[in-house]
């Protein structure tokens, strides 16, 4: 006896539909490509390479200077920390950052200079966080792994 399709009835269709799932795919693709630049922050710096080691964890996030190629100064805690300082408002900036909390000593204060900068550049970011009241100053550097150290 052979069976006879009835009309109305339908058949099971087993495939898997992949073509919204590609889309989302693709949306998410496109999402994470144009944020991912954005979430980039801070200022190009070409940073010299040397074999030091990392320093300990902190607790409080710590005061980054940062001296490009062209010499200007940035700070990582400012309003606004793409855009140049003068030595004046770095100064201004830094001596209330490190005033305006107990325990100042303890926050770390850093310095990162481009490798191409002038050295004047770099101490004079150094001079202004001293009289500042930065207790002491740390040079930020990038790790070199192809040339080790000898002891």
């Amino acid at each position: 006896m052979a069976h006879l399709h009835q009309p109305g009835s339908r058949r099971l269709m087993s495939d898997i539909n992949v073509v919204p799932f590609i889309d989302v795919i693709l949306v998410l693709l496109i999402i994470f490509m144009v944020t991912t630049p954005l979430l980039t922050q801070g200022v190009k710096v070409d940073l010299p390479k040397t074999q030091a080691a990392a320093l300990p964890e902190q607790q409080k996030e710590p005061l980054i200077v940062t001296v490009d190629a062209a010499g200007n100064f940035y700070l990582n805690l400012a309003d606004k920390p793409n855009q140049p300082l003068t030595a004046r408002n770095l100064s201004y900036l830094v001596t209330t950052q490190l005033t305006g909390q107990q325990n100042s000593a303890q926050r770390p204060v850093l310095v990162r200079g481009d490798k191409n900068v002038n050295y004047g550049k770099v101490m004079e970011a150094m001079v202004l966080l001293q009289q500042a009241g930065a207790k002491s100053v740390g040079l930020i550097t990038q790790p070199n792994p192809a040339n080790p150290t000898t002891s």
